[in-house]
């Protein structure tokens, strides 16, 4: 529900800065490049390419102010069958922007949107795999100006939204600074009508008791991405309070925040910051029950992989379960068995293409998925279905050999 394609190449990179630093230093230096569309390509093939490697049948992806790559990217995620939500995004303030990194106003950013929202509609008209996404990057990037016309033409086309919010203290305390008149960050988007059903916000880290509760009442979605929030040192995302507040949740990568374009990576460490946010708040004070309800079970993060985030982009119906009715996305996963004899295939195990989750013939089968989620990645995916068709099919390193040998032969 959360990834910003154009960041693939700074996978990784973030020092010891903060968010604020890190998108002057790293992220907009990146992806001022993207005016160029062979740059372009070859970042946005190889992004699409990996999110499906690793399982991810539907995108939530953040291109860059550039029109063209933009529309750019939502022709390769056509082209390979992968669904996504695709969105140009928007950043007009100048005292927030960089002037080589900016567009140049309020109008120039409504237009190129618009130029975008009617790409995507050309290519999808009924959008059976590929929507496009309004998609200011955050409050303080856009002007007021900006924000109204945005909020106002998601209203005129029954466009979803992507954006950002408070995601650092410091961009917390930014927003209280540019927006005096609002009460909060949810507030801001609010007063803008960009917090709707169909509204995803990323991390939503430092939200208080009243922005939940807003939130909740809009209807809108929060993106958790664990990785990022802790690569960037933003803090930890209090996810039961947002399900208990009724708030939907899904998962995000949020590559390049984000070390990892795997879903799975974010399911597993969703779990990991649950469990040291439970520890924090038993240190604060808290009660051991009330503590120990912080943290996600493996049904949970797997429940915010897949129906909880198809619920935030508005897909409940189509995606996210298997159920009749619904769409056939999936992925095949494939688990490696230890043989009861013992020894070792020592041609397989040095090539280890079925990865590192063991299994001895005694796990149950939560065992089993539980060691998946914990231990797994893209070596256990062996194919991934959107919409019933096989988009990625992965032949064992061992099987290729064999056909090469016969084929020899």
């Amino acid at each position: 529900t959360h990834t910003h394609a154009s960041q693939l190449p700074n996978t990784g990179l973030f020092g010891t800065s903060t968010l604020l630093d890190w998108l002057k230093t790293y992220t907009f230096p990146l992806e001022s490049r993207y005016s160029s569309l062979s740059h372009a390509r070859r970042v946005y093939d190889r992004a699409v390419t990996s999110t499906l490697s690793h399982g991810t049948t539907t995108c939530a992806y953040y291109a860059t102010i550039h029109p063209e790559s933009t529309n750019l990217l939502a022709d390769i995620c056509l082209e390979k069958g992968q669904r996504a939500f695709v969105g140009k995004v928007c950043m007009d303030c100048k005292e927030i922007c960089p002037d080589y990194y900016r567009e140049e106003s309020a109008q120039a950013s409504l237009e190129d949107t618009k130029a975008v929202v009617q790409h995507i509609r050309s290519k999808d008209p009924h959008g059976e795999l590929v929507q496009p996404i309004i998609t200011p990057r955050f409050a303080p990037s856009c002007t007021k100006e900006a924000l109204s016309a945005l909020g106002q033409l998601a209203e005129d086309e029954s466009l979803p939204i992507q954006t950002h919010i408070s995601e650092n203290k410091g961009e917390v305390a930014l927003v209280k600074q540019i927006f005096p008149n609002s009460t909060s960050y949810a507030d801001v988007y609010d007063s803008f009508h960009l917090l709707t059903p169909r509204t995803v916000l990323a991390h939503a880290i430092h939200l208080d008791q009243t922005e939940m509760e807003l939130i909740k009442r809009r209807g809108s979605g929060i993106s958790h991405c664990p990785l990022s929030n802790t690569s960037l040192g933003s803090g930890i995302c209090p996810v039961r309070r947002l399900l208990d507040h009724g708030i939907n949740v899904g998962l995000g990568t949020d590559f390049s925040g984000g070390g990892s374009c795997s879903i799975l990576t974010a399911a597993r460490d969703a779990s990991g910051v649950s469990r040291l946010l439970s520890n924090f708040e038993q240190g604060n004070g808290k009660g051991e029950e009330e503590s120990e309800r912080m943290k996600l079970s493996v049904a949970e993060c797997l429940f915010l992989a897949t129906r909880g985030g198809a619920t935030c982009l508005g897909l409940e119906k189509r995606v996210g379960a298997f159920e009749v009715g619904m769409e056939w996305d999936a992925q095949l996963i494939r688990l490696k068995s230890v043989p009861e004899e013992g020894g070792v295939d020592d041609g397989e195990d040095k090539r280890m293409d079925e990865g590192i989750v063991y299994c001895w013939g005694n796990e149950s089968w939560e065992e089993k998925v539980a060691k998946w989620m914990y231990c797994g990645d893209d070596r256990n995916t062996r194919k991934v279905y959107v919409k019933g068709r096989a988009k990625l099919q992965k032949t064992p390193k061992r099987q290729e050999t064999k056909e090469k040998e016969h084929n020899t032969n």
